[in-house]
């Protein structure tokens, strides 16, 4: 593996981006609702092995105290490389004095807390489609 980080939206093929968070099991939007997510996030994350992306993350932040980290995603013949750990590492490095909230896909709860994040007593959330995340095992 030759691999190689990208700390902005450069070049980004956004049809692989659904790919990969297609082949993650995750949620996805549109090419073009990813790319105006990303460019709009405080912070962006992509790794590359040589020219092939293959994993990425994102942040929403004020940049001072409060962020968000969202759609971290590795293709699935590159999990268990360390290639999330890096992807988390690298927005906690780019905005060091904030606290951080996510959501974790169901069943991924424990790659989280290896990176000491921590379950909330009082997390909430709205979602638009509520039942839908319900189904998934996101809220009770």
């Amino acid at each position: 593996m030759n691999l190689r980080l990208q700390l902005d939206t450069t070049g980004i093929d956004w049809n692989v981006v659904v790919y990969i968070l297609q082949n993650a099991g995750m949620a996805y939007r549109t090419p073009d609702m990813h790319a105006r997510a990303f460019n709009r996030s405080h912070t962006v994350v992509f790794v590359f092995d040589d020219e092939n992306l293959v994993g990425l993350g994102r942040a929403l932040s004020d940049g001072e105290y409060q962020a968000a980290i969202y759609d971290v995603a590795v293709l699935p013949a590159y999990q268990g490389k360390g290639i999330g750990k890096r992807i988390i590492q690298t927005i906690i490095t780019q905005i060091p004095h904030c606290n951080f909230i996510l959501y974790a896909s169901p069943g991924k709860e424990k790659f989280y807390e290896k990176e000491n994040f921590k379950r909330m007593k009082t997390g909430m959330a709205l979602f638009v489609n509520g039942e839908a995340m319900k189904t998934k095992g996101f809220t009770e």
